[in-house]
């Protein structure tokens, strides 16, 4: 198995650990995008840990911020935070929120939670980089579901009239959501076509497969004048078999039980 993979196994084990103790989260919709930040993070983003504001960064904003779980296990695998970090999470006074908070935790670059919002502020980050002639890049992640915001659209329409080309956005489009499938809910298909519609360069992965993240982002730094959106599909719940694709874990934290069994599956997927 590769470093790559192994560091992902770790992050969703983590994910399983804190969700455990913490005893509330969202764990499937975090799982369903470790792949996505694993590649980001110890291969794309231009980042120091030592330097967590630092003014040229590459900049992340996680618009789906119930699944903060992820950020924070890819942070503490950069070494942004503690690994002992995690196990607070959720508890008052505690650096690691329920949402990602960019006032107390370090490597976070937007507060995010208010589903819809994420877009817009990646929006801002990528327009400052135009009017100061900075060469970083703003990614971004939102979930299909939250797509159903309005002012998803607004930010979409936005970003192309701005000629956001410093602008990477993934779409997690696992097909589930608090309430049921995107189908059953909200269709939001076909959410390739709508985001040509809209003007954005998009490019269609399967959201685990790294060589296939890496060539999207690749392409999407080639392209000039648009914004790129990487409609990633991807497992709801991936790596633990009694997540995978079961719309009930949404926002349900495994019991000790279940997350011993998930450990057993992940370790064992990581030796």
């Amino acid at each position: 198995m590769t470093e790559q993979k192994k560091r992902a196994c770790h992050m969703r084990a983590n994910i399983i650990r804190m969700l455990t103790k913490a005893g509330s989260g969202h764990p499937s919709g975090s799982l369903s995008i470790v792949d996505i930040l694993n590649v980001l993070y110890f291969e794309e983003m231009r980042i120091d840990p030592k330097d967590p504001k630092k003014a040229d960064r590459d900049r992340f904003v996680l618009s789906k911020g119930h699944a903060a779980p992820a950020l924070y296990a890819v942070l503490a695998e950069k070494g942004y935070i503690q690994e002992s970090d995690l196990w607070q999470l959720r508890k008052t006074s505690a650096m690691l929120q329920g949402h990602p908070d960019m006032k107390h935790t370090p490597g976070v670059d937007m507060s995010t939670g208010s589903l819809g919002q994420g877009l817009s502020a990646a929006n801002g980050m990528a327009i400052a980089a135009k009017l100061d002639k900075k060469d970083y890049r703003v990614y971004a992640i939102v979930g299909d579901g939250e797509i159903q915001e309005g002012q998803i659209w607004e930010a979409a329409m936005s970003a192309a009239h701005y000629k956001l080309d410093n602008l990477i956005l993934f779409v997690d489009h696992n097909g589930l959501q608090i309430d049921g499938s995107n189908e059953e809910v909200m269709t939001v298909s076909p959410i390739d076509a709508k985001f040509r519609a809209f003007g954005w360069n998009v490019v269609s992965i399967c959201g685990h497969d790294y060589e296939a993240i890496r060539g999207a982002i690749a392409a999407a730094k080639s392209i000039k004048g648009k914004p790129t959106a990487i409609v990633a599909e991807t497992i709801k719940g991936k790596g633990v078999s009694f997540m995978e694709n079961q719309v009930g874990w949404h926002g349900k934290a495994p019991s000790e039980e279940q997350c011993e069994q998930a450990l057993k599956e992940l370790e064992g997927d990581e030796a």
